[in-house]
Formats: structure tokens, sequence, C-alpha cells
């Protein structure tokens, strides 16, 4: 069963499509293994082993199918994407209960390429946070080092694949919540160009912002995964209509040679720890003895993403999550004498500490008198975030950049001080105000942590073939980093 759990998802596929492993055998070795490390790493929220069993049992009955590529592949899925039939909660009090009756699109897609979905996984609630320490039911620890941090929002998506409880997972990323666990817990992540996967069914956060991903071991199962889950989707009006591609085959016969990778100076200078420092250089020396060209490129603005992002996120934050009242949506506090007494009971026992502070701020820099001064200044300022990202890209073929400041920390360690836990995002959140592809993937150890340091390759919009295919030759010449040993 631990074999099974080993491989790739390429490799998993292959053996399903041959007939050399089944869907019911694939399927129970996942949840051999999530009983065998759940209760330490504690990455899922609602686990569906009837289900799973069920219908690996269909499809097995049914036979291998070519034209589904997913065909009896075990996943899991964040617990922001609505999942027909299998509770969702956005691991948040105030969804405690909620069963959707209808599948996000990514999820639809999933379904359609034969996967099996064995569980929801944990995350921060509403995927506000960066540590996934934020759940309303347990905080989720990192499969390299439980008394870490697993990154966030996606946490519980990145532990699950890393620790091998499946072979991918899928994840929202708001501001780096699917790049930055990726890099936390040493596996591969891409945040999609805005638009290039459908954000219907996804529990919003900040709707300009957000966009469904893959988290997988490789970049090659990355990208048989995108090429799953994106399309056009009528029922998205953000959706982008431009046709996706077979990513997976377009991965071959790219090579580093001539090969033009952008260094922005500002994601290398103070605050960036000197082991990911160090790490994130001997990376770069490799890919330039094997043929590529590093480019000095400015991004001049990199110091104001931070609070434009979080002036814009709140903003958002505070409007979609006013559904949940306890009339609309969500819990509804009993008894109560009133309407007033009805909306703040269900809101403060439904949301936890975190989301009400950001409700609160976006509700501020919305307010009259301040939305000029506040929210207004910082979409002017997202404009030119993004014109200074396409200016830096028409000068290489892709940013290369380090996702995190520093290697998983302690658990714990930033829970009575927000300001320093949003600073874990500075170098991913402006690739989403931007609305760009990035591709997270492991290069290396920290010297003095051994904790996974991970770098991101940024890319012009809908460039996420030519992202995967620099991925995947970069993969080939970096040291891989063996499982985690739990």
């Amino acid at each position: 069963m631990t074999d099974i759990c080993s491989l790739s998802l390429t490799e998993v596929a292959c053996a399903l499509h041959k007939g050399t492993l089944s869907a019911v055998e694939v399927t129970k070795a996942c949840l051999a293994r999530i009983a065998a490390t759940e209760a330490r790493v504690a990455a899922l929220i609602t686990v569906d082993e009837e289900g799973a069993l069920a219908l690996a049992a269909a499809l097995d009955k049914a036979g291998p199918d070519p034209a589904r590529p997913l065909w009896g592949v075990p996943v899991t899925v964040k617990d922001a994407l609505s999942t027909k039939g299998l509770r969702t909660t956005a691991a948040s009090r105030i969804l405690e209960n909620y069963v959707p009756c209808f599948d996000a699109f990514a999820v639809q897609k999933l379904r359609e390429a034969g996967a099996v979905i064995v569980a929801k996984a944990n995350m921060d609630e509403f995927a506000m946070g960066s540590s996934t320490e934020n759940s309303a039911y347990h905080t989720t620890h990192n499969p390299r080092d439980l008394r870490k941090a697993p990154g966030g929002s996606s946490g519980g998506s990145a532990a699950s694949v890393t620790v091998g409880q499946c072979f991918a997972s899928l994840g929202t990323d708001t501001g780096g919540s699917i790049r930055q666990p990726a890099a936390l817990c040493g596996c591969v992540g891409l945040k999609p160009t805005y638009g290039r996967v459908s954000r219907y069914g996804v529990i919003a956060y900040g709707s300009s912002l957000d966009q469904v991903g893959p988290l997988t071991r490789t970049v090659a199962d990355c990208a048989h995964v995108l090429s799953v889950i994106a399309g056009h989707d009528e029922r998205d009006a953000t959706s982008s209509p431009r046709p996706s591609e077979d990513y997976a085959a377009l991965l071959q016969g790219k090579s580093l040679k001539g090969t033009r990778l952008g260094i922005p100076r500002e994601f290398f200078g103070p605050g960036l720890d000197a082991e990911v420092r160090d790490a994130c250089r001997q990376a770069m020396d490799k890919a330039e003895a094997h043929g590529a060209e590093l480019v000095d490129v400015r991004l001049p603005h990199t110091e104001a993403a931070i609070a434009t992002y979080y002036i814009i996120a709140m903003a958002e934050a505070s409007s979609n999550l006013a559904r949940y009242d306890g009339v609309r949506y969500g819990r509804r506090a009993s008894p109560v004498s009133n309407l007033e007494e009805l909306y703040v009971r269900s809101r403060t026992e439904g949301f936890g500490q975190e989301v009400k502070r950001r409700i609160m701020l976006g509700a501020y820099v919305l307010s009259s008198g301040y939305y000029d001064a506040y929210y207004r200044k910082a979409a002017q300022v997202r404009r030119i975030i993004r014109d200074e990202y396409l200016a830096a890209l028409n000068q290489c073929d892709a940013l290369w950049t380090p996702v995190s400041p520093v290697t998983a920390w302690d658990l714990g360690s930033h829970a009575d001080d927000p300001l320093q836990m949003y600073l874990m995002d500075a170098y991913t959140l402006s690739l989403n105000l931007a609305g760009l592809p990035g591709l997270s993937m492991p290069v290396g150890l920290g010297a003095n942590s051994h904790l996974p340091v991970g770098m991101q390759l940024m890319g012009k919009a809908f460039a996420e073939a030519e992202l995967l295919a620099i991925g995947h030759a970069l993969e080939q010449i970096l040291p891989p980093l063996a499982p985690p040993e739990i």
C-alpha cells in the first residue's frame, strides 16, 4: 500500500489505465495512508471513505477509459470548493453542516476525468490565513516537521499531497495560498492566470483575486491536472473563453538553454532569510550552468503590494461574507428575541477571530469618507503593479523568485501578531494583484532548518504551458526531495 502511495500521479494513472492496478486497490491504499497519518498531520476535514470506495468499484466494473485521464486516481479537494453531496465548510463554524447540491466547476471536471475524491482538505477559515491555524476545526501540521506550519490557506491540500494521502489536490490562491504551502511542504503548486479555471462553486474570499489550481508532487502531475480543470465556463462571468491546452503534452523538448529568467532584485533584499537566499542562489547557479540566462529586472512597487492587497482583499471579503447572516446563508443562532440579535449572534458565533478582523477592516476601507483614501488608491496602485510585471516579462521568458522569505515556522509563533503573518505573503500576493500565473516548486533544503525552500516561476497571462515546460526542465536538474518520514 505504501509503495502505491509513493508513486506520482503520472505513474499511478499509467498503471490504472494498463490494468496493473485497480481503482479500488489504489483508493484503499490512499485511505490506509490517511488512517496511518491523519492523527498526526490533520490535513483533512471530511473523509468520504464509503463514497470513494463505491465510486472506485463502479469504475473498475466499467473498466479503464482512455478518454478519462484521471480514471481511478484518488485526489483531495480544498474545503472551499463545493462538492455535491459532500460536506463543504470553508473550515468555518458558520457552514459547519452545509452539504452542497452542486459541484464546483473544477470538481465537476475532476469527476468527468474519472478522479476519485477521497476527502476535503483543511484550510484557514474562508481562506483567510497563511498557516492553516485559522481553521475552526483543527490545526494542520507540516509533514516535513510536525512542529511547523504547513503554510496556508491551502495547507491541508499541500500536506495531504506531500504525505501521500492522495496524488493531487485542488487549492485556491488569493494571495499565495497555493504557492506558499507548496513551498513550505515541498511539493508543486500552480496559480493559473485569473480566468483560466472557473471560480464557479468556490466559496469566495476576494473575487478579483481568487483562483483555483492544482497541488501535486511533480510538475508533470501539475500539468495533467491543469489540462483537466482549465477551460471556459459560461456560469462564471470572469472565465476566459480562450481555449485550454494539453499542458502535459507540451512539457517535453523544453531546454533551459537560451531561456531568459528574470530575477527581480526587490525579492532578494532585506527580509529574505539567509538560508532561503542561499538555496535560491544554488538553484540559479545550476540553471545558469545548464544554459539559462539570468536577467536583472525591476519591480519598483513591490513594497506597496502588501498594503494594496490587504485593502482590496479585505474590502472584497467584507462584501462576500455579508451573505452569511443566519437568514440567507449559514448557521442561525437560537434562541433570539429580534432580528438584530439574530444577525449579531449568528455572525459572532459562526466566524473566527481572523475572519471578523478582515470583515471589519474591509467595511472600514469601503465606508464613506475612506473609500477614496484607501480602496480607490489601492485599485490605482494595483494597475501600476500589473504594468510593472508586464514590462519586466517583456525582458525575459519568466520571472523567478523565492516563494516565502523563510522556511516553515513554528506553529503558534505568530498567533498573537497578525501583521507578522501577513508579511509571510510578501513574495506571492503581488501576482494575484496582476492576475498572472505562478508555478511554485521545491529547489532544495535550508542549510540550517533542513526544510524545503521553494521558488516560483511567474509568466505572462495564459503562459501556463511555458511555465510548466520551464519548471519541468528545472525539475530535471534540481535535487529531488525525499518523502517525509511519517
